[in-house]
């Protein structure tokens, strides 16, 4: 349906500013006479308004007798903000049109109730995996407690991240390397091994021009994940150092409420995500570039497969031409979300 994707659209334009909140949107829709008009609004940063309320903020006095599409069930519990049902029902919404429920206990159910009760038609399930897939991080927070982790590694096409002498900038061009950093935009963090950081001292900062969507600025950088001892002075200060199983680190930055992280390296930390079964999504940046040896150092550090019967698969969900350099990605079978509405299951 055209206006749940109206929606998704007004959500993506917040991805990655709203955690530990969703990014959700919502599209006000008035019916004739004089045709249709439409008042989207998107999830406001923590503390803000609901994507629900600021549609409606938008839409004013037309919503009276409107239908409200939105990508996740209205919350009906007090938080930061009021309950986005109470707002729904005195601005005399007829109809509302949902395209997921949301998982989080606190909502659950609750807010789709609230608003049939108060006479409200509730449908449930529009686009429903669309919505799902779009908002994979979430669901998978409030239905693991861990955020949705996504592995980027940078290679030649023989498989290859840097030479035997360690050096390995720049592997992929300027329009894969400036996606990546839009990729770290769309994450709450950045995660790398402390044997990373004493190599390369990268920064880990998200580096666009002010005019690129995905912008951020000095104050608002994901936070730096340092798996291990941080040396002094590094170019990742300030960062979180953590160690211990991998399982609990992820567990300690869902508590933070980091709905995604961004894994970037190196070979040992990937292998380390990769082995554990706790990557959903790896984006690859392959370059057409061949090392055409087997001393150049390859995607994971550590034990493989052993028979063919062990081989990992996945799925490609997309592949990109980026000027010359491919990204392909690929969905963890497990990590597959769709949708199936608890009143259609």
């Amino acid at each position: 349906m055209a206006w749940m994707g109206r929606a998704i659209e007004a959500a993506e334009q917040v991805r990655g500013r709203t955690s530990p909140n969703p990014w959700v949107g919502a599209v006000v829709v008035t019916g004739p006479p004089g045709g249709h008009r439409s008042f989207p609004g998107a999830t406001a940063p923590p503390g803000g308004p609901h994507a629900e309320v600021a549609a409606l903020a938008a839409a004013g006095a037309a919503a009276a007798g409107a239908t409200l599409y939105v990508t996740l069930e209205p919350c009906a519990h007090a938080g930061r903000t009021p309950p986005c049902t109470d707002a729904v029902i005195a601005a005399g919404i007829r109809r509302v049109v949902v395209g997921v429920e949301d998982p989080d206990p606190l909502v659950s159910g609750r807010g789709i109730a609230a608003l049939r009760a108060a006479g409200v038609e509730v449908e449930v399930g529009v686009r429903a995996d669309d919505v799902a897939a779009h908002l994979a991080p979430y669901l998978a927070h409030r239905r693991t407690g861990r955020p949705w982790v996504v592995l980027k590694l940078a290679a030649t096409l023989d498989g290859r991240i840097a030479a035997p002498d360690g050096t390995s900038r720049w592997i992929t061009g300027g329009a894969a390397r400036r996606d990546a950093h839009r990729l770290r935009s769309q994450s709450d963090a950045v995660i790398v091994g402390a044997g990373t950081v004493r190599a390369d001292d990268p920064a880990l900062t998200v580096r666009l021009p002010p005019d690129d969507r995905w912008y951020r600025g000095p104050d608002d950088q994901p936070v730096r994940v340092v798996l291990g001892t941080v040396p002094p002075g590094a170019a990742v200060e300030p960062a979180l150092s953590l160690t211990g199983p991998l399982d609990r680190v992820l567990s300690e930055l869902g508590e933070r409420g980091h709905l995604q992280v961004l894994v970037e390296g190196g070979a040992r930390v990937a292998h380390g995500f990769h082995s554990a079964g706790l990557v959903d999504r790896y984006v690859l940046y392959l370059a057409p570039a061949l090392f055409g040896g087997d001393d150049a150092r390859p995607l994971f550090a550590g034990p493989g497969a052993a028979t063919m019967g062990d081989l990992w698969r996945g799925r490609v969900t997309s592949v990109t031409s980026l000027e010359g350099d491919l990204r392909v990605e690929l969905a963890a079978r497990s990590s597959d979300l769709t949708w199936s509405s608890p009143e259609n299951a």
